[in-house]
């Protein structure tokens, strides 16, 4: 037993008893038979104080057949391990002759092995071997590492380093196992290389650290096994000794129970050993480690007691050690509580370890639990499977509630999440069967095994109360039970055939859940895919799941091509079951009912579907009515003739009783009778379904809706309903007419009828807009702004100029209704539209507003796609704070279109908004109003989420900022104070809100707005300091402040993509980006050519500039900045600033360009002077608070075993397991001064 936690944490490896290592071979012995037959001599030779095993003396070694000069370390060993080409049994057999040879020269290799390995370009010579601590060896090495960048060879990437990590894991574990049989006994390699690991694992040094750790780890794992096999052979051997013990006085062999105590003493010995070295690297590093601060760190720890516990469960799979692994599931970093998670699955998997993790499963079972709703969803999956694993162990241990709290995962949008809680609910609720059905005979229908596992799941589906998440559910249950969900004659059994003695019958609302359920499945069998909403899109599939899939869809259409007349017959007046009966045809192939010869069960479906359609009037049964035809007419195949022909029959009776009601209907005047009008809309109603999936050209409903719609213009009182249909009818003929216009088969006249049809239907919808009734309105508008949108420039692109007399552009009147009809029925409070008490429902209030953000969402198509003006979008975005909730996502993915489109545009977009909502305040609260107040606060508010729009890229915005503030500064001084010049103009408070795009704008762009800006004041502004004229002095000042700022915000488009950025891993560069000269002058000259070229900025020369235009605007007192302005006359203003506008962008340019080079000159090596230290670990007191925060541990409070070992190593240098011997005082103080983010 391994007594890791009562070793003291200081240990003392041999300082002045090193061993000499005989001319022992590290033979290969698997039985243990002769292990230790050299050991003796092994331990003879001592050396004196100050010696360090010299071994074969001082000459030159060899290491693979390099010279080794000098102590000097050869990078070999590194090199073959980067590579990853040699066998790596190979490599240390090499290793091991070399350190036969030499072993302080081959000690001297790997330790500079590991310094390599941790990115370290130092080396350790044979000097600083024998008279340097490791303290003092690590702590140089710290002072040589190379800081220009923070990887090393486990963080870098690129395909050399892909399998380093694991060339390098494999490397420590062939040297133990081909070093276990007397090498590691010598008290000489194993303790140097455990101190030297230890060492660099207390280091500062990220790269050691992380480096050291999992050497340090791997390592503990080799010698587990190590372990282990003599844990073995001390078994075999005590079981030989009492087999020979017991054997008659006689028989038994004194010699060999000598020879087998010997051995046993031996392997005692080797044991005690190898616990005290895994005592060490436990204590040592693991304890300090698992929480170190570094997540990769503490994440190597876990998994690695996670394989001790699995591989040598009799010596760690106690809650000594599990107590680790239960405090990190704690951990804030999901990359190590899934290394938990995964740890405990290798354990609950063995059944025969299930005793010993009954109290850690008590103490933690509800962390488990509440992990199943962890952020990281791939810790929430490994969790699920663990829970899984523990149902499977036991059902005792989960209670109803820690079930059901993983139930209800199956409807994640997460797939992995869902299939993960759907194996759980399996293996929960349908892998118990009685003994009996395995017995008896394998049955079909509802006496079939499956008929209670599918009752089962119909019980849970409807319990869950998520009746519109079944296909949820399947796809959850897809991977675990398609056999149960593909048994298809089961379902159908249930739901036809009448329930056997004794059996419970289906209730209504359980079929109903079935044939949903059934519906699914079907799909599922059929398109190989998630639900909508849960996974990326349609994977390609593999040869055996499209043979798979083949054969479902073969099967379904022979089981449901006989059944389905049978169900919709029995189902045929339930709304909801014959929907979803109905969409079963999509999903079948076709070509079974001829080679099946099933054209008779056709013939009966198409009957009932008929009948269907004359019996129902609900718009989802006509529709699923509709959509069956058109799956069934698909002229590919044989049956089409025969399902045309049903489809035209039908239809032409339903056209000419809706022609027949229609004109009587028409001719009775202002009062239609009742069953007229339920007549014409049922007819309506089924005509339209169709028209939806079918051309109905041929008849003509062009004429008699728009009749209809008219007569109802006219008349005032035409059923709500009806209009509604007959808009939708007549939206179907433009589309349908419109297709096969596109197609280039059709006449001339086709496209002047349906340009003349189309314009009287969107004036007909347009006189709809103003009608009494709010769903005939809604309908009117969504019709309008698709026809506008799909007959707007967009129609003729793609080649189709020929379409071009279609194109039908918005006048203003119709512009201005539809921006209307949005504020006036989008842009409103809850309670407002009431809709006589129904909203009181909160689903009808999700539904409402649902229907509102579909009428927005098509409005805000028609700015985008430049069918109404962008100036109209103000209306839209001022509206961004105040119903953000509701609509902030439509408004702002409609922001970013219209900056794609037009960014100036765009820009004067928002700054009108912001504009209209300033002068709506002025009406309200007059213009005396007090900048504090909730309004002006908000429309500052609003401003300020309009700046974070503009991004980070300042160089794509430039003209479009620069054009806002020109807009906003001629807003501001507009309307002159009707009290006089020495009053501020009414709107001054404007640029209030304009100083919040400020920042926005680069810092030579900010001169020439300030600029601008004086071309508005006067002499007297300027001496203003009244409150009321803060506005304008804040507005300047954000115009002359900020030149630090300003410097890396010029920069930001082009160090982003020119400059060469440290990776992650490297210290931040603040402060330090460069400015390339070429692409600094090139964009200098882009926006002086644009400023001439185009109106944006219309910054024209200013007088005031001659004063100004040479200094730093922020060191200026605003007396002494203007009272050189103003003292020009005005004819000397006009001859200089001619001269001042022309060079003025070229002079900020270069102002700017030396200050920006002259900052970039200073500090730069100061900052890359930062020694690379960091905290090593999170403080002890706060991590194990965060850890036990809410959690009584006094079930965990075990004391570890007593030590066995036989020897005690006391002699050990003080220095190897003290963190603070590893680094100097000055070192130490510049950690604490702010130097631990390196790397973090």
């Amino acid at each position: 037993m391994i007594a890791a936690p009562e070793l003291q944490s200081e240990f003392h490896y041999p300082q002045d008893t090193d061993t000499r290592f005989s001319s022992d071979t590290d033979f290969d012995d698997p039985d243990g038979r002769n292990v230790f037959v050299g050991k003796g001599k092994a331990k003879k030779g001592k050396k004196g104080p100050g010696e360090k095993g010299k071994g074969a003396g001082k000459g030159p070694g060899r290491m693979n057949g390099h010279h080794q000069e000098n102590g000097m370390e050869n990078v070999m060993l590194f090199e073959v391990v980067r590579l990853g080409k040699s066998a790596m049994q190979s490599v240390v057999d090499d290793w091991i002759e070399s350190y036969k040879h030499d072993r302080d020269v081959a000690l001297l290799d790997l330790i500079n092995f590991f310094i390599q390995c941790s990115g370290c370009k130092g080396v350790v010579t044979g000097e600083m071997f024998r008279n340097m601590q490791n303290s003092e060896i690590i702590r140089k090495m710290t002072e040589e590492f190379d800081e220009d960048s923070g990887d090393y060879p486990l963080t870098m990437a690129g395909p050399q380093w892909k399998k380093f990590k694991s060339s390098f894991c494999e490397f420590i574990g062939v040297l133990v196992r081909q070093c276990q049989y007397s090498i590691i006994y010598d008290e000489y390699m194993m303790d140097t290389v455990i101190s030297l690991l230890t060492g660099l694992s207390d280091s500062q040094v990220r790269a050691f650290r992380h480096t050291s750790t999992l050497a340090a780890m791997k390592l503990m794992t080799a010698l587990v096994n190590v372990a282990l096999n003599l844990s073995i052979n001390m078994d075999n051997t005590q079981r030989q000794y009492e087999a020979e013990r017991n054997k008659m006085i006689g028989k038994r062999a004194n010699d060999r129970l000598e020879l087998l105590l010997q051995k046993r003493k031996e392997l005692q010995e080797n044991q005690d050993e190898i616990e005290n070295m895994m005592n060490a690297i436990f204590k040592g590093v693991f304890v300090h480690r698992y929480r170190d601060a570094i997540a990769e760190i503490r994440a190597i720890c876990i998994e690695e007691i996670g394989v001790w516990m699995k591989m040598y469960s009799d010596a760690f799979l106690n809650d000594s050690y599990l107590k680790y692994v239960g405090w990190t599931m704690h951990d804030k970093q999901g990359e190590v509580r899934l290394k938990c998670l995964t740890a405990l699955q290798g354990l609950y998997y063995n059944r025969e370890l299930n005793a010993k993790l009954e109290l850690f499963t008590s103490r933690f079972k509800d962390r488990i639990v509440s992990m199943t709703l962890d952020k990281e969803y791939d810790v929430a999956v490994q969790a699920i499977k663990l829970l899984t694993l523990v149902l499977h162990s036991s059902d005792e241990v989960l209670t109803a509630e820690d079930c059901e709290s993983v139930y209800h995962l199956v409807y994640s949008a997460h797939r992995p999440v869902a299939v993960a809680a759907g194996e759980f609910l399996f293996k929960k609720l349908f892998s118990h069967r009685d003994p009996e059905d395995d017995s008896m005979p394998k049955r079909r229908g509802r006496q079939s095994v499956n008929a209670n596992l599918i009752k089962t799941a119909v019980f849970f589906f409807l319990e869950s109360e998520l009746h519109e998440h079944a296909a949820y559910l399947v796809d959850s249950m897809w991977d675990c039970a398609a056999e149960i969900l593909k048994d298809w004659e089961c379902m159908i059994s249930l739901l036809l055939d009448e329930p056997l003695p004794g059996e419970e019958a289906l209730t209504d609302r359980q079929e109903t859940a079935l044939i949903e359920i059934m519906l699914c499945t079907i799909r599922q069998a059929a398109e190989c895919h998630p639900p909508v909403g849960r996974g990326t899109g349609k994977r390609v599939l593999t040869a055996k799941e499209k043979k798979t899939q083949l054969d479902d869809r073969t099967r379904m259409t022979e089981i449901f091509a006989i059944a389905l007349p049978a169900l919709l017959a029995k189902y045929s007046v339930d709304a909801e079951k014959v929907t979803n009966l109905l969409q079963l045809p999509q999903f079948f192939d076709l070509e079974i009912y001829t080679t099946g010869r099933l054209e008779k069960h056709l013939d009966s479906l198409l009957r009932q579907i008929r009948e269907i359609v004359e019996k129902h009037t609900d718009t989802d049964v006509l529709e699923a009515c509709s959509k069956t035809y058109h799956a069934l007419c698909n002229e590919e195949f044989t049956i089409f003739n025969r399902v045309d022909i049903a489809r035209s029959q039908l239809l032409d009776e339903q056209v000419d009783k809706f022609n027949r009601l229609l004109e009587d209907f028409l001719q009775e005047g202002e009062d239609p009778d009742e069953d007229d009008a339920y007549q014409v809309l049922s007819t309506l109603k089924r005509i339209t379904a169709f028209h939806n999936a079918h051309d109905l050209s041929k008849w003509d409903l062009f004429t008699s809706n728009y009749k209809l719609l008219n007569t109802g213009i006219e008349n005032g009182d035409m059923p709500e309903q009806i209009v509604i249909h007959a808009l939708q009818c007549t939206h179907y003929v433009i589309l349908w007419s419109l297709a096969k216009v596109s197609e280039g088969t059709s006449k001339k006249e086709d496209m002047l009828t349906l340009r003349k049809q189309m314009r009287a239907f969107c004036l007909m919808c347009q006189r709809y807009l103003t009608s009494v009734n709010t769903a005939v309105k809604e309908q009117a508008f969504t019709i309008l702004c698709d026809l506008l949108l799909i007959f707007s420039h967009q129609i003729i692109s793609g080649g189709r100029e020929a379409l071009e007399p279609l194109v039908y552009t918005p006048e203003a009147s119709l512009q201005s209704e539809l921006l209307n009809f949005i504020l006036d029925h989008v842009f409103i409070d809850q309670d407002e539209d009431s809709n006589n008490g129904q909203q009181d429902d909160e689903a009808s209030k999700i539904e409402a507003l649902h229907k509102r953000r579909n009428l927005l969402a098509a409005y805000c198509k028609l700015i985008i796609y430049n069918v109404v003006e962008m100036n109209t979008g103000a209306d839209i975005f001022k509206q961004y704070m105040r119903y953000y909730n509701d609509y902030g996502d439509i408004i702002k993915e409609t922001m970013s279109k219209t900056r794609q489109i037009d960014k100036i545009q765009c820009a004067k977009t928002l700054i009108l908004s912001l504009q209209q909502l300033f002068n709506e305040m002025l009406s309200d609260l007059g213009p005396s109003f007090d900048r504090s107040s909730s309004a002006f606060c908000g429309i500052k508010e609003l401003a300020r989420r309009f700046s974070l729009t503009f991004g980070l890229d300042q160089l794509k915005t430039r003209e479009a900022i620069a054009m806002l503030h020109k807009d906003g500064i001629e807003f501001a001084f507009k309307e002159p104070n009707p009290q006089g010049e020495g009053h501020p103009p009414l709107n001054l408070a404007f640029l209030d809100i304009l100083s919040e795009f400020s920042s926005k704008l680069m810092r030579q762009d900010k001169r020439t707005v300030h600029t601008y800006l004086e071309r508005f004041m006067t002499f007297q502004m300027a001496l203003q300091r009244e409150d009321c004229w803060l506005p304008l002095i804040s507005y300047r000042n954000s115009l002359q402040a900020g030149g630090d700022d300003d410097t890396m915000s010029v920069v930001s488009g082009i160090s982003s993509r020119g400059s060469s950025v440290r990776s992650k891993k490297a210290k931040p560069a603040t402060g330090k980006r460069k400015l390339p000269e070429e692409e600094s002058s090139s964009s200098s000259d882009i926006w002086m050519s644009r400023e001439q070229s185009m109106q944006t900025p219309v910054m024209m020369p200013s007088p005031h500039l001659t004063s100004t235009i040479m200094r730093e605007p922020k060191r200026l007192r605003p007396e002494e900045s203007y009272m050189g302005v103003y003292t020009m006359t005005p004819d000397q203003q006009q001859q200089c600033s001619l001269n001042a506008h022309k060079n003025m962008f070229l002079q900020i340019w270069c102002h700017w360009s030396s200050d920006a080079c002259s900052r970039r000159g200073t500090g730069l090596m100061e900052d890359d002077e930062e020694p690379i230290v960091e905290d090593v670990m999170m403080s002890s007191e706060g991590r194990i608070e965060d850890l036990n925060e809410g959690m009584d541990f006094d079930t965990m409070d075990i004391d570890l075993p007593p030590s066995k070992n036989r020897r005690e190593r006391s002699e050990l240098k003080p220095d190897f397991f003290d963190p603070a011997s590893i680094m100097d005082e000055s070192v130490r103080s510049t950690h604490f001064l702010g130097y631990d983010a390196f790397q973090r």
